[in-house]
This record gives C-alpha cells, sequence and structure tokens, in this order.
C-alpha cells in the first residue's frame, strides 16, 4: 500500500488531503510540526511526502534537508505560499521533486503532480529491486520496464522459455532485442550452459563460416590449430543469431542443411558431428517482408518461425522511460564515480516527450553522455541534448509561407522580440521552466524548443 505523509500546521490544509486520498488504497499519516514529522519519519518508510514550508518554530524546507540526508531518494514535494516561491524553485533545482502552491486552485492538476511524484518512487524502488536481483545473478544486464507492453512480453517470454522451440524475436534496433534472448535463455533448462552470440551482420561471410562450422588444422590459409566452431561449443546451451536478414544467401543455405540434418562438418574435414542446442534468431526487419523481396530463403523463414516474439518499440512503453533513466543513470554514476541527478521534473518530462527513434540504446547514450559531461548536481531539461526531428518539426509549425528569396520584416522582429521575451521571462523566474510556462501560458515543450534555438539555457 502506498504511505504518504502530510505535514501541514493548517487544518483545513490536512482535511482537503484526507478528502482527496478518502477511498483510495492510501495509508495517509498527518503532522503538524517538525517534531511529529520527525518521529512518524523514522518509523514509516513513506513512497511521498508533502511538506509546508512555513511550520511553528521551523521551515519545512530545512526538515526535508535533513530527512533527504538520512534518504537520499526519498520523493518529496514543498508546500508554499507564493511569498515562498523563490524558495522553492532553488529547491527543486537542488533535487526536490516539485513544489505546489497554496491555496489550491485546481485539484486534478494537484493530484497529477502528486501522482507523478509517485510514479518517480515506483521507478526508484523498481531500481533498488533489480540492484539487488542483479547482485544476485552476478549479471549486468537484465529487462527493464513495468509498461503493459512490457509486461505482456515478459509473460511471453516466461511461457516459452523453458520449452525446446526455436523463437525469432522481431523489433526494431536499440529495443533490446538480445537483452531478450539472454533473458530466454537465463529462464531456461539451458541457464547453467553456454549461451554464445552470432553476429550476423558483422562478420564476412568466410568469416562466418569459419566461426559457425570450426575448422581442421591447414583447413585454409591461418588454420595454425583445430577449433571447433560455434555449433559445438553451443552443445547443451543456447545458439543465438543476432541480425539474421543479414546473412548472405550461401549462409542461409548452410544454416538450414544444419537445422534440418542437425549434423555438420567442420571446415577441412568429412567428418559428420551433431550437437543438441536452443535456437534463439532476432531481426530488426519483418523476415516476411524480406522473403518476398527475395532477400531471405523462404523455407529458411519458415523453419525459424516457429514462435515469433516482438519487441516493442520504446515510444509504446509509457511509463518506462523514467525507469530507464534512472536506471541508467544508477549504472553510469558508478561506472565514473560521480553524484549526477537526480532529473528534475521538467528534464523527466523532456525525456518523455521524445519519440526516441533509437529506442532504449537511443535513451542509454543520452544518459550516458549527460553524466559524463555533468560535474554534478541535478539533470535540469536544458541538459538533455533533442534529437533533430523534434527541433525541425517545431521550426517547420512556425515558419510562415514566404515567396523564394523573400525577407520577411516581420519574421525578423518577431524573433527579436521572442529572443528578448524569452531572456526576461527566465530571469524573471530565476530559470525555473515550469515557472516560465505558468506565467507566459507557453506548453513547457515549446519553451525549451525556443530555448535551444536562441542559445538561452535556464540560469543556474
Amino acid at each position: 500500500m502506498v504511505k504518504i505523509l502530510v505535514v501541514d500546521d493548517d487544518p483545513y490544509t490536512l482535511k482537503l488531503f484526507e478528502r482527496l486520498f478518502r477511498g483510495k488504497p492510501i495509508k495517509l499519516d498527518l503532522a503538524s510540526d517538525g517534531s511529529e514529522a520527525r518521529r512518524l519519519f523514522q518509523t514509516h518508510d513513506y513512497n511521498l511526502i508533502l511538506m509546508d514550508q512555513r511550520l511553528p518554530g521551523e521551515r519545512g524546507l530545512e526538515i526535508l534537508k535533513e530527512m533527504r540526508k538520512e534518504r537520499p531518494q526519498q520523493v518529496a514535494i514543498l508546500i508554499t505560499g507564493y511569498a515562498d516561491v523563490s524558495d522553492a524553485i532553488r529547491a527543486v533545482r537542488e533535487g526536490l521533486f516539485d513544489y505546489l502552491t497554496k491555496p489550491f486552485k485546481n485539484l486534478e492538476a494537484l493530484e497529477a503532480v502528486i501522482e507523478k511524484a509517485l510514479e518517480l518512487d515506483r521507478a526508484y524502488r523498481e531500481i533498488k529491486r533489480l540492484r539487488n536481483v542483479l547482485d544476485t545473478r552476478k549479471a549486468g544486464l537484465t529487462l527493464i520496464g513495468h509498461s503493459p507492453a512490457m509486461a505482456k512480453l515478459m509473460a511471453q517470454m516466461e511461457q516459452i522459455a523453458s520449452l525446446d522451440a526455436t523463437v525469432l524475436l522481431e523489433g526494431e534496433s536499440g529495443t533490446g532485442k538480445s537483452l531478450a534472448a539472454k533473458y530466454l535463455h537465463d529462464l531456461s533448462q539451458n541457464a547453467k550452459r553456454d549461451f554464445l552470440v552470432v553476429n550476423c551482420g558483422g562478420l564476412s561471410e568466410s568469416l562466418l563460416e569459419s566461426a559457425l562450422f570450426g575448422y581442421e588444422r591447414g583447413a585454409f590459409t591461418g588454420a595454425i590449430k583445430t577449433t571447433p566452431g560455434y555449433f559445438e561449443k553451443a552443445d547443451g546451451g543456447t545458439l543465438f543469431f543476432d541480425e539474421i536478414s543479414n546473412m548472405s544467401e550461401k549462409m542461409q543455405s548452410s544454416l538450414l542443411h544444419v537445422l534440418q540434418e542437425r549434423t555438420f562438418s567442420r571446415l577441412g574435414s568429412s567428418k559428420l558431428r551433431s550437437s543438441n542446442f536452443r535456437l534463439i534468431f532476432a531481426t530488426n526487419k519483418r523476415l516476411i517482408e524480406e522473403v518476398r523481396k527475395g532477400h531471405f530463403r523462404e523455407d529458411l523463414f519458415y523453419r525459424i518461425n516457429v514462435i515469433t516474439i516482438k519487441i516493442p518499440p520504446l515510444r509504446e512503453r509509457g511509463g518506462d522511460i523514467t525507469l530507464l533513466a534512472l536506471y541508467f543513470l544508477d549504472q553510469f554514476n558508478t561506472r565514473f564515480g560521480k553524484k549526477v541527478g537526480p532529473i528534475t521534473p521538467e528534464a523527466i518530462e523532456v525525456l518523455e516527450t521524445i519519440s526516441w527513434p533509437g529506442n532504449v540504446r537511443q535513451l542509454q547514450h543520452t544518459i550516458e553522455r549527460i553524466v559524463a559531461l555533468h560535474s554534478g548536481g541535478p539533470i535540469k531539461a536544458f541538459q538533455i541534448e533533442y534529437p533533430d526531428q523534434i527541433e525541425n518539426k517545431a521550426q517547420q509549425t512556425q515558419a510562415p509561407i514566404l515567396k523564394s528569396g523573400e525577407i520577411s520584416l516581420y519574421q525578423k522582429e518577431r524573433e527579436v522580440f521572442e529572443s528578448d521575451y524569452l531572456k526576461r521571462l527566465l530571469k524573471a523566474t530565476d530559470g525555473n521552466i515550469s515557472e516560465a510556462a505558468r506565467l507566459s501560458g507557453i506548453p513547457r515543450q515549446n519553451l525549451y524548443v525556443r530555448m535551444k534555438r536562441w542559445g538561452k539555457p535556464p540560469t543556474s
């Protein structure tokens, strides 16, 4: 059950939150001063703390700093009056999740902020669980996600993992097909045996042939000793063919023969050998389309298309982007020996509005780049590098219709005004994008695009 602590000396505010959470699977604790809040904090593990800034004899922000020092990943929201907004903005820039201003005029907006905060808490807890799982497995990779698309994928794989059936994984580049293949192997009866990966697109035809079949000494120039191939080494384990659509026609024919006969010979030998292995294939193309185009053998396609599993692209995995970003942040902080983070709510919003054409791999590289170049502290929205298509799309939608070669005085004046207005807006809000969006009425995403265009990041 979700546990929330509300700290406020205003009885009306406490009653408001009681009504807001009534009937929901939430355990709500209430405190009216700092000492009671500290006592409850020491005896409970809260998913979210809502803390008023002005409490009897002390400030809520100082109490939150104490709590977050003890539990760095404690998700908290500061409740302020308009006079304390500048304190709240600074707190958010130092890593506090968000702030709310009283009186609350829009309860739907209030609930949305709380739900977003709880989503962040769930992500932190999932990462902690994953870290424990990885420590147990002594492995460095695992499938991550709790979206409906990922839940469906994991259920499918758990259902077929124990079966000795050939599996074809289809998905765009960067979706994690290799991870899914390893996940299948780890859940199978062959988990303690070898998991061998064949990169069909990374080896020449001759190298791929010798790697798969093995060779006898003297079979070709450079064959100085007898070497068994993957077909032999995979006996009792799993053989994973990555990007099978890139395999040449000759190798497709050779592979088909092995799959049909379950026998093979090393290069330079006529002795038939046999091996028993689980087969998993992956492709970033639809193989049936490659068959229709004449790029892939139809008989081989039907041989490997026994169980097909589609790996969802990141844009279809709503709710997983924040979790993945925090997971990669944790990984790269450890690898680089840094303390970058947390990711601010505005930065999370940017991450969730990007379409990620490069999928999980692109998100991973984005977080790696941010951590590598960051000196430390919270990750802000303007520090996230945008894919080109976002900016280009924004420019296309805002560009006036002009005749070829025509220079628009109006457009120039508009650009000057927009640049100056953005500068003054960011200065007035101390670089806080939420406040800038509220004051201007411009959606946050549009503000980010304009900031990048005019080279005006929020002030630090």
